[in-house]
């Protein structure tokens, strides 16, 4: 396992061990203990049509008195889940949406830039995408959810042990 994967992992497991993961899990309620321990709501919303349709599955805005999580509604109950888990994932990490960026380079390049990569993530390059991810996938193995019909050990958790998230 490279090194950078494991500082990772041991950054998630350092969150996860500040988290009261209850049982039986329930993402509203992590939500609602979050949301206690920050002092501001954690509002989880459909994503609109628009967004969803470009391809962006999950967004997290952050205003200075609330938490929005928005989501992918038109997909399989435990991937909602998995994506309100990643978008968790970064409020959890403290992640800012323009640490990534080269904002002057951007808008020399294309003043409308900026948008898409601030109001929405189509992919997992970024170290925050990533940190997200792993955090998002520790949570759910944590918690002990494992998709309906699969028993631990099962495909999901070989899968999830070899990427190193187990």
């Amino acid at each position: 396992m490279p090194f950078r994967h494991l500082k990772l992992r041991r950054r998630c497991q350092t969150i996860l061990g500040h988290l009261d993961l209850t049982e039986p899990f329930s993402v509203d309620a992590l939500c609602a203990r979050m949301a206690e321990q920050r002092g501001r709501p954690i509002l989880l919303h459909p994503l609109p049509r628009e967004a969803a349709e470009s391809g962006i599955c999950g967004l997290w805005v952050g205003t200075d008195s609330t938490d929005f999580v928005f989501y992918e509604a038109q997909t399989s109950p435990l991937h909602r889940e998995h994506i309100v888990l990643h978008e968790l994932g970064h409020i959890l990490f403290g992640h800012n949406a323009l640490a990534d960026m080269d904002p002057a380079a951007d808008l020399q390049e294309n003043p409308e830039a900026v948008v898409p990569r601030v109001l929405g993530r189509t992919n997992y390059t970024t170290r925050q995408e990533q940190e997200a991810e792993m955090l998002a996938s520790m949570i759910r193995a944590r918690a002990g959810l494992h998709p309906a019909g699969r028993s631990p050990g099962g495909t999901l958790e070989r899968l999830e042990t070899a990427m190193g998230v187990r």
